[in-house]
């Protein structure tokens, strides 16, 4: 009789930690499901990128540097393997079309551009875009982190590799955003 418990209680542990292995590994495979919808997206900017680049350059070929450091920034982003390489890459990007943004207030006439206009919009929603799915990211992440952090799950976890990941977060831009803003008159 004790051996059917003690038989008992060692399957009844194999399965808790099967069934805990599973469930990070699901919640694994989700955020990775979600960093691929993001790529979708950032593969749509960054074929747009080299257009922008283009009609700007067509208007403001001495702000050579700008420019430059958005193809670069793209090319980085292009490069990035993993998925906090890309998360990396694509917040430097990110602020090197910030970058941009500036340099285009500087010129009414392109602004006027209605190549420039649409290529804009584009951009635009594609920005929206990734905003949502990199918050459905953050959530599958999230999700991952709290499964692999918490107790008893955490042991599992440990025994079979499994680690805290990156969030995708706003890198640079956070200190901006966290500034009042400037309103003139």
């Amino acid at each position: 009789m004790a051996l059917f418990i003690v038989l008992g209680v060692i399957v009844i542990i194999v399965l808790w930690v099967i069934s805990m292995y599973n469930s990070l590994v699901r919640l694994r495979n989700n955020r990775e499901n979600a960093f691929a919808d993001i790529d979708v997206q950032l593969k749509q900017r960054h074929d747009l990128i080299p257009q922008l680049v283009e009609t700007v350059r067509g208007y403001a070929s001495h702000e050579k540097e700008t420019l430059d450091r958005v193809v670069s920034a793209r090319n980085g982003a292009i490069g990035a393997r993993t998925i906090d390489d890309k998360i990396v890459a694509e917040n430097m990007l990110t602020t090197a079309l910030a970058g941009l943004k500036v340099t285009v207030e500087a010129y009414p006439d392109l602004k006027a551009n209605q190549n420039f206009m649409q290529l804009q919009e584009e951009i635009s929603d594609i920005e929206n875009k990734l905003s949502a799915v990199r918050r459905f990211f953050n959530s599958a992440t999230k999700e991952f982190n709290n499964a692999v952090q918490v107790f008893p799950s955490n042991l599992i976890a440990g025994m079979f590799g499994f680690h805290k990941e990156m969030m995708f977060d706003l890198g640079e831009q956070r200190a901006s955003l966290e500034e009042a803003p400037t309103i003139k008159f």
